[in-house]
């Protein structure tokens, strides 16, 4: 079948780099690497690998790193190393 569909998505470069070069080890393009997900997708009916809703726990968790809530700076990887070990 033809292609006649252009998809266009925007990534980070670092994961494109890094699928790219996995891709190129198993001998696929990413355009490949697409279209077999998608057609995974279709033989699915859905999302070929589990996706979980974080729990209460996990959301509490992002938010506060989203917020920075409870972050310590250290100056020195020294700084780092007494916190860590007291």
């Amino acid at each position: 079948m033809p292609k006649t569909v252009m998809l266009s998505t925007r990534v980070e470069p670092k994961l494109k780099k890094n699928v790219d070069e996995i891709f190129r080890k198993l001998g696929l393009t990413t355009s490949q690497a697409v279209t077999m997900f998608f057609a995974t997708v279709v033989n699915f009916k859905g999302i070929p690998f589990k996706i979980y809703i974080p729990n209460s726990v996990t959301k509490k968790a992002i938010e506060d790193a989203r917020k920075k809530k409870g972050v310590k700076k250290f100056n020195t990887v020294k700084e780092l190393m007494i916190e860590l070990e007291g």
